[in-house]
């Protein structure tokens, strides 16, 4: 009886820590898409936080048979529509003030081209800004600066989460099964996500640099 309750126990903790590497995938993809709204990391950067992280992440779920495409499909779908809840609240509650603290010349620019694109699509701005790396950071923060109803903003912030999140990553899991891409599936999410650390820290230089020259340092 105590070899079997070993053997019980043994095979838990093996289950366990099998789980452990998808758990922490599913955790780091998770923590990105949230981020990159919530504290305005895709502005600094905009790729590894986006479009190139569902796809990529979505690929190496369909070669992973540990990884469950459904619990990250909809976990991204999740963060996506809490980092932008966040984004939209920091803007109604710390207003454009907040806005003008964060970046240079080319943040300021991006800002602008957020508050035209917002004044211009209402509802479905926060719907389209999903797929523009500058939107998907500032839009809904503009948003919440502009006093958009909260109900109006919930709703096209649930109907983007839901086509980029969750689109884009299934679309990412389902490219992997045409004919020759699954096989080398791991590499082609490495190639895009070591592209976009690379941009992205390009666009992390660019604006620091931008900021410390408005600084006058």
């Amino acid at each position: 009886m105590l070899h079997n309750a070993t053997s019980n126990l043994g095979d838990e903790m093996g289950g366990i820590l099998a789980a452990a590497g998808p758990i922490i995938f599913y955790v780091i993809v998770w923590a990105l898409v949230f981020a990159g709204t919530a504290i305005f990391l895709g502005l600094f950067i905009p790729f590894i936080t986006g479009d190139s992280l569902l796809f990529a992440s979505g690929l190496i779920a369909a070669s992973a048979t540990s990884l469950n495409i459904v619990i990250l499909a909809v976990g991204v779908g999740i963060s996506a529509f809490l980092g932008d809840q966040v984004g939209f609240l920091l803007g109604r509650h710390y207003g454009r003030g907040y806005l003008d603290r964060h970046g240079g010349r080319r943040t300021q620019k991006a800002i602008h081209a957020a508050e035209v694109f917002y004044l211009r699509y209402g509802w479905w701005s926060i719907v389209v800004a999903r797929f523009v790396p500058w939107g998907r950071v500032f839009v809904p923060v503009i948003a919440g600066v502009g006093r958009m109803n909260y109900y109006r903003f919930l709703s096209s912030n649930l109907v983007g989460a839901l086509a980029w999140g969750v689109g884009l990553t299934l679309t990412g899991y389902y490219a992997a099964f045409i004919p020759g891409v699954k096989s080398v599936a791991y590499v082609i999410a490495g190639v895009v996500i070591a592209a976009s650390i690379v941009a992205g820290i390009h666009t992390w230089r660019v604006t620091r640099h931008e900021r410390r020259a408005a600084d006058g340092v």
